[in-house]
């Protein structure tokens, strides 16, 4: 199997250029030692933009023309469509129908085709519709263009503060890990990276202890509220995770619930839960984390404004 390279993740930051938004590490003075990269700011409020804008970038003219489709709780569907619509090209996103309405407004506000299916089913409905009509396919990390997209976030915390000790980082399918994981041991080797995961959907931190994807089923990892955060591994992604990560921290619904709560207060960012389980990670977990130059990648504010004001109280 063939692994994303520095050299892929290079080729993405200049095919991303002038699209996904340049974020930079922000030391936090309310928790010293700490820098946030706040992937938040994007456009589509999440780091999606970065890999799903590369793949359709790297696809040919007759590719683009014939339409894309992918298959997302909320923040890839956002990133494709909105990506696409750069492109002038059209979008079909198969969104599982717990996915939160904020999230599925706003991908229908950037001219997608929705399809709403039951939780679990929207990954085999979107092969399903892309070979029925032609599509081609932007998986949410299964791809190396995702991978390296994602891996911009690698160069520019690289470039930012080279001197970092950890980075901590959301794990789901794996891709934003994988590829911040290749350009982070490329530029810094010293650094570790350290992939965060929902204690109830740990699926991720199993595997690697065991030495092999393991699969937990789609209800036990619908528990967590942090809906960007229930997918699991692929062969490729979990190849990346092999190699790049060095150990995972696990973080409870109440200390996800605390670290939305800081970050809005303190650092005043939004973040939405699947985002703030790497704060979570540093704020309940310091001696897991063990450095004095940490950045937190948050990866999204896409937050349900009734689940904000409840996280709020």
């Amino acid at each position: 199997m063939e692994l994303v390279t520095i050299s892929d993740v290079r080729a993405a930051a200049e095919r991303i250029r002038g699209t996904a938004v340049r974020t930079h590490a922000l030391a936090q003075p309310w928790a010293p030692g700490l820098w946030l990269k706040l992937e938040s700011l994007q456009p589509v409020g999440s780091f999606k933009v970065r890999g799903a804008y590369n793949m359709i970038a790297s696809l040919d003219y007759e590719q683009r023309a014939r339409g894309v489709i992918a298959y997302s709780s909320g923040n890839h569907a956002q990133a494709v469509a909105y990506s696409a619509r750069r492109f002038g090209v059209p979008a079909v996103i198969v969104v599982p129908d717990v996915a939160p309405r904020v999230k599925v407004e706003a991908t229908r506000s950037y001219g997608a085709e929705l399809v709403e299916v039951p939780i679990g089913e929207h990954e085999a409905k979107a092969h399903k519709l892309a070979a029925k009509r032609g599509l081609t396919l932007i998986p949410p990390y299964d791809h190396p263009a995702i991978i390296a997209g994602q891996g911009t976030i690698g160069l520019e915390i690289a470039e930012d503060l080279p001197d970092v000790e950890a980075v901590l980082v959301p794990v789901s399918g794996g891709g934003l890990a994988s590829g911040v994981g290749v350009a982070l041991k490329a530029l810094c080797p010293g650094a570790r990276l350290i992939g965060v995961e929902p204690a109830l959907a740990a699926d991720t931190t199993e595997g690697l202890r065991l030495g092999r994807r393991v699969d937990w089923p789609v209800h036990e990892r619908a528990r967590t509220m942090a809906d960007g955060l229930r997918a699991q591994p692929t062969d490729l992604t979990f190849a990346h995770l092999r190699k790049v990560v060095d150990e995972m921290i696990t973080v409870t619904e109440q200390e996800i619930r605390n670290a939305v709560r800081t970050l809005a207060r303190d650092a005043r960012f939004i973040a939405e839960p699947s985002g703030a389980v790497t704060t979570a990670a540093y704020l309940s977990h310091r001696d897991a984390v063990r450095a004095e130059k940490t950045v937190a990648v948050v990866s999204g504010g896409n937050i349900d404004p009734d689940m904000l004001t409840r996280l709020l109280k």
